[in-house]
């Protein structure tokens, strides 16, 4: 696609028709001030709450905008996708609601709520490949060997203008808003509000930035735009932007509208999920998180900034959700394992517990090794799984335990 084609393709007039289209079909979800992340951040940051939508992300936008533009011979064929799980669930969910038969490739590794929950909005589920790339490749053959019509997840300018809705949303509820963190995937979604944003920008003769956010394990988008060749792979919290091939349209459009991408690790990923849980008692998944994992691990080149951040999904499974909570407990010192190396006698075990209990911290579970130890004979480890009230009170009981002439360490966190 040339420059000017991609100008005219995706463009502030084919957004406010894609949301004139959509309609009430999808839910107007609340942009809302957040007065605890912005103190904790420095930055006024209001939250786009897409993870209210009836699939719990905003993938629906793009989908019925793009179904709503096909011929009614190919919607009654079917449509068939590839997808890490939100864009499937969109696509079901709407083409069902449509009439229109809906085949969804998905990975293998996609999460169970996923597929549980895109199958039953209606769509048909095959699993195939061990990523989005293997499953899309799948999905083409399929799209040629039944006749069906490919509806991509991100590389599409009518899927890219439902997606670009979302801004339209968030600068009618917040105006102030002068900069947008937006992850990033396959593009799709920073593409729209890019371009929305812009447009918007020159409109009122300001700045508005957008600040695109990637996983570190998978900075696609990232190397793209800087002409560079970076690897990318492995298991993120951020499945749904966990791409290794972003779009053809979309990386010229990120290229010309978009400010910056940044790069998000793992830890900042969990920490994100769990505040957002904790703070705003909503739930989101990894990829949802991104913007504000990004605002966390750069506090300083956001601070004062009037930021929108898109919680752009909440399908996370309850199992990993329970894990990342846990963790976020254990990194801010409030759960840990304690190595504790004692004498394998009588009363030894009961004597620490003791100093367990004077410093007020609860013990949660006991192990302990004798067999699988370089100590002499007589020597054990003790693994002790506490409670406390936070990271002083933890250090307080080992410097107590320590200066009982215990040996103590941690059993780090991963």
């Amino acid at each position: 696609m040339t420059d000017s084609a991609t100008d005219n393709a995706l463009t502030i007039d084919t957004i406010r028709a894609a949301a004139a289209r959509i309609g009430d079909a999808v839910v107007h979800t609340p942009t809302l001030f957040s007065k605890t992340l912005s103190h904790m951040t420095g930055a006024n940051i209001w939250l786009k709450f897409e993870n209210q939508q009836f699939t719990a992300a905003y993938k629906e936008r793009g989908a019925l905008n793009k179904l709503l533009q096909l011929d009614p011979a190919d919607l009654k064929r079917g449509v068939i996708t590839a997808s890490a799980g939100n864009h499937s669930q969109g696509l079901s969910y709407h083409g069902t609601r449509l009439g229109v038969p809906v085949t969804i490739v998905m990975p293998r590794t996609t999460p169970t709520v996923k597929v549980m929950q895109t199958e039953s909005v209606g769509g048909t589920v095959v699993l195939e490949g061990e990523n989005f790339d293997e499953a899309y490749a799948h999905a083409l053959k399929l799209e040629a060997e039944l006749g069906l019509t490919f509806v991509h997840p991100f590389d599409d300018p009518a899927v890219a203008a439902g997606q670009g809705t979302v801004a339209l949303e968030m600068f009618a509820d917040a105006p102030e808003i002068d900069t947008l963190v937006v992850p990033i995937g396959g593009g799709g979604l920073i593409s729209g509000m890019a371009t929305a944003a812009k447009a918007k920008a020159q409109e009122e003769d300001r700045q508005i930035d957008v600040i695109g956010v990637q996983a570190r394990l998978y900075p696609s988008m990232y190397a793209c735009t800087r002409g560079e060749d970076l690897p990318s792979g492995g298991d993120s919290l951020a499945e749904g932007i966990a791409v290794k091939e972003p779009g053809q349209f979309t990386r010229k459009v990120v290229a010309k509208l978009v400010d910056d991408i940044v790069l998000v690790d793992e830890p900042h990923l969990e920490t994100a999920v769990a505040l957002l849980l904790q703070i705003e008692k909503t739930v989101v998944e990894g990829a949802g998180a991104a913007g504000l994992a990004a605002v966390l691990a750069n506090k300083e080149r956001f601070a004062g900034r009037n930021l929108g951040l898109v919680l752009c999904g909440g399908n996370i499974d309850t199992r990993l959700l329970a894990n990342v909570l846990l963790r976020d407990l254990a990194r801010s010192g409030r759960l840990a394992r304690l190595r504790v190396t004692l004498q394998d006698r009588p009363g030894s075990l009961m004597k620490v517990m003791h100093e367990f209990a004077e410093a007020n911290v609860n013990i949660l579970e006991i192990s302990h090794q004798r067999i699988f130890t370089n100590l002499p004979a007589k020597g054990l480890v003790t693994d002790i799984e506490c409670e406390a009230r936070d990271s002083v009170q933890l250090e307080a009981l080992i410097t107590r335990l320590r200066a009982q002439g215990y040996s103590v360490s941690h059993v780090e966190l991963n």
